[in-house]
């Protein structure tokens, strides 16, 4: 029989626990399935899951399809209609070892329950993964999964649950194992980072664990943060930017709107001039630090003035990389309630933000012409500044190495050298 076929919708994190299903599906013997570890952020994201399913069934006739991940957590029952599917797992229950023995074929085709989704909330520990990263060239190491906060437009706490945090010494072992693979960059990932340790005895900081992999594993090259919340930045999360080389400078902001009434609306701990503040300090203790973001546009009850609002704080921020999200209604959310904005007030500030983040990403591409960076190849002809920014070569380059390139110019969308 064939190996899994496993597909990953939705964020880092996702991504992240399909190499540990992979592994754990490989060592309980699990063959010729299809596995889909989904995304529940917007209704367009389970869209996809539903047409991805359909789409890997028709290209594997006969072959059991699992689903499992957020949208299998909140809505299993969308999922366990649909004739394509044989099994619907929970997000605690995929990362459990026993759960993969227990799907071996020929058991998948037998009468089992065909929905395993148990209460999330009930979930007080994430374990370690231990995985061989992605590729030869970075690494991710899950440190925290689940978020304490409810954000009125969004789902994700019930299907990741309470926010629950890695232990500091079980992540610096994965880490110094990754680095002894030879992985010369790890990012650590999770739902929402800046909340970690407060559920460890002392209630340590992101920024402490960040001190302590860097003091610990001195051999690590590359340590990079995925999205965080800059409204949690701690004491040594800011003394670790400003003093440490091997943080990247580089980091994806949790911003969502740059109104305040907006912000308030979506049960946001911060206010835009809080947004401006961060960045400003950051940017003064590391003048080379970029920012991404996420932001929503049309937010129910978003007018245009309000829009306004998100779009100035693109430059006011001085952001490089967006991520823009049309806002889209989530069943069971508090923002589902609200008055609606038209869809095509939606679809043109979502395309207005999108321009400008193509006008800041070439303003940073502008910039960086004639000068060196260090960069981190990823295939043969790609590679990333430390900045985060991609860059392409002329010619074939082995994955996972650090170069000093002096950049000669760009296409719109990466450096070129």
């Amino acid at each position: 029989m064939s190996a899994p076929v496993f597909s990953t919708l939705g964020c880092r994190l996702n991504a992240y626990e399909t190499e540990a299903m992979r592994e754990m599906a490989d060592a309980a013997g699990l063959s010729g399935a299809v596995v889909v570890n989904t995304c529940a952020v917007t209704a367009e994201a389970v869209r996809k899951a539903r047409q991805e399913i359909r789409r890997l069934s028709r290209e594997n006739p006969g072959a059991p399809v699992i689903v499992t991940g957020c949208a299998a957590q909140t809505e299993p029952e969308t999922f366990a209609a649909m004739p394509e599917v044989t099994r619907v797992i929970g997000n605690h229950e995929k990362m459990q070892p026993e759960t993969w023995t227990g799907l071996r074929a020929p058991d998948l085709i037998g009468e089992t329950e065909k929905v395993r989704v148990d209460d999330i909330m009930s979930v007080k520990e994430t374990a370690g993964h231990l995985i061989d990263g992605f590729g030869r060239h970075r690494a991710y190491v899950q440190v925290q999964n689940g978020c304490d906060h409810r954000c009125t437009f969004c789902i994700i706490p019930y299907g990741r649950g309470n926010s629950r945090s890695v232990p500091a010494g079980v992540v610096i072992e994965q880490i110094k194992r990754l680095v002894g693979r030879g992985f010369n960059e790890v990012v650590l990932t999770g739902v929402d980072l800046t909340s970690w340790g407060a559920d460890l005895p002392g209630t340590p900081r992101l920024g402490d664990l960040v001190m302590r992999i860097l003091r610990l594993v001195p051999d690590l090259p590359r340590l990079r943060i995925s999205s965080i919340d800059s409204i949690e930045a701690d004491e040594n999360l800011m003394l670790a930017i400003a003093t440490e080389p091997r943080l990247m400078p580089h980091l994806h902001l949790s911003l969502q709107a740059g109104d305040d009434m907006v912000l308030k609306r979506m049960k946001r701990r911060h206010l835009r001039e809080d947004a401006i503040a961060f960045c400003n300090e950051a940017r003064r203790l590391r003048p080379d630090i970029v920012f991404g973001a996420d932001i929503i546009a049309g937010f129910p009850t978003e007018t245009e003035e309000m829009f306004e609002n998100s779009l100035k704080l693109v430059e006011e921020c001085d952001l490089t990389f967006l991520h823009v999200f049309p806002y889209s209604a989530r069943k069971g959310t508090p923002a589902a309630r609200m008055p609606a904005v038209k869809g095509p007030a939606i679809r043109d500030r979502a395309a207005r933000l999108r321009e400008a983040g193509e006008a800041a990403l070439r303003r940073h591409l502008d910039a960086q012409i004639g000068r060196t960076h260090r960069v981190l190849t990823e295939g043969p002809r790609l590679g990333r500044t430390e900045q985060f920014t991609e860059v392409t070569f002329d010619a074939d380059q082995p994955e996972g190495t650090i170069m000093d390139l002096k950049i000669a110019g760009h296409d719109g969308a990466r450096l070129t050298v």
